[in-house]
């Protein structure tokens, strides 16, 4: 399993209704690309004030390493990359392996 976050700061003119389309064009993605299990969508509401103008965050989980492959160049995601690029301030990604250990 491979845990996929981004960290986006949006533009301070991007339109709300665009990034409500973003995130529905994100939602979508275990519906439409084999090895996407799922997506969250979040908006910061830490109360420690370290998110560095950071105000979103998408966490998706591949099935395996194909899921990830499978997504990566595939039109969905070409898609909404057109839809997310020019709302896009800066984005931190981040992929992991997620391994569960034993709890002691």
């Amino acid at each position: 399993m491979i845990r996929h976050i981004l960290l986006i700061k949006f533009k301070a003119s991007s339109e709300l209704s665009e990034i409500d389309r973003l995130r529905t064009l994100f939602e979508s993605m275990p519906q439409k690309v084999e090895g996407v299990t799922s997506v969250e969508w979040g908006l910061n509401d830490s109360p420690e004030h370290m998110n560095q103008g950071y105000t979103h965050c998408v966490f998706m989980t591949f099935a395996n390493e194909q899921g990830r492959q499978n997504y990566l160049p595939h039109p969905e995601h070409e898609a909404l990359k057109e839809v997310f690029k020019p709302l896009l301030e800066d984005i931190v990604v981040f992929d992991y392996q997620a391994k569960h250990y034993p709890q002691h």
